[in-house]
């Protein structure tokens, strides 16, 4: 707790991206009754969204499943699937919390600082905050709060079915957030970036990574 403190008057709020070319998916799963930890990488062209290359790593777990911390279970495997891509993305959408999270930490931005990767957090659901009604439309979207604090939008992703809890990573604003989402995002709820990492995180990636 005292490390994500430390860290999070580090995560930047605004704008700091160029061009998008290539964006990436991050997911993680787990095997063995939660013993190894597998992080998968989907890097995806933009616009287009077509699969350009995928990382896939298997590491002991050797942090426990806390609330609130999980970033320092599933990071150490998700940054060395990231490092093994030919070439780092352009924009990061993690299956997880940025901001909206209880030290402002979550794991979209603990990854992005640690990385210096812009990154969005993609959630499915609700952590902190409340929210209003979401209009039904897709693409609508509302603010999650904490107080006055506006932690994430609450977004449509697609009519009818359940909302998303978008929020800052790094590198990237709220808005611009919600805009890469709904870009990302073709016929399903997901984005697509999720869609595919989750899809290589819960297959077998082979062998144990050793550490």
């Amino acid at each position: 707790m005292a490390i994500q403190e430390r860290l999070r008057p580090l995560v930047e709020t605004v704008d700091r991206l160029g061009d998008v070319r290539r964006v990436a998916g991050v997911d993680i799963g787990y095997e063995d009754d939660g013993t190894v930890t597998r992080a998968a990488v989907a890097v995806l062209d933009f616009p287009g969204l077509t699969l350009v290359e995928q990382s896939i790593v298997r590491l002991p777990t050797h942090f426990p499943y806390v609330p609130g911390l999980l970033s320092f279970r599933e990071a150490p495997a998700a940054l060395l699937a990231l490092s093994r891509l030919s070439a780092p993305p352009d924009l990061v959408l993690y299956d997880g919390q940025g901001l909206a999270h209880p030290r402002r930490l979550g794991i979209a931005c603990h990854i992005g600082l640690l990385t210096g990767l812009p990154s969005i957090g993609v959630a499915k659901s609700r952590l902190i905050g409340r929210h209003g009604e979401v209009p039904s439309e897709r693409g609508a979207w509302t603010p999650l709060l904490d107080g006055n604090e506006i932690l994430g939008a609450v977004l449509r992703s697609r009519a009818g079915v359940s909302p998303l809890y978008v929020s800052i990573g790094h590198r990237v604003s709220l808005e611009t957030a919600v805009h890469w989402v709904m870009a990302c995002t073709a016929r399903v709820r997901l984005p697509e970036t999720t869609r595919q990492a989750h899809r290589l995180a819960s297959t077998s990636a082979g062998a144990l990574e050793p550490i």
